[in-house]
């Protein structure tokens, strides 16, 4: 079981007078922020993977004998 609504207010109650409401609101958004950054950093770091992906496929080249069409025709 878990804690009930009364022991959660309780425990809310203890951090509210042990922080303050300022100190909480400030934790609360650098901790937004944070999450916000680490979001974006991820983004990020998948747009590159997908665009080196996308390079590489573009860049296949078979290294071979270049033949023109009239040495095929004269073989």
């Amino acid at each position: 079981m878990g804690p009930s609504i009364w022991q959660l207010l309780i425990v809310l109650a203890i951090v509210i007078l042990l922080f303050g409401t300022k100190r909480l609101k400030n934790i609360g958004s650098d901790l937004g922020g944070a999450l916000k950054g680490f979001k974006k950093a991820v983004n990020d770091g998948n747009n590159k993977k997908e665009e080196i992906q996308q390079d590489d496929s573009s860049a296949d080249v078979i290294e071979g004998e270049v033949v023109k069409e009239e040495e095929k025709v004269e073989k």
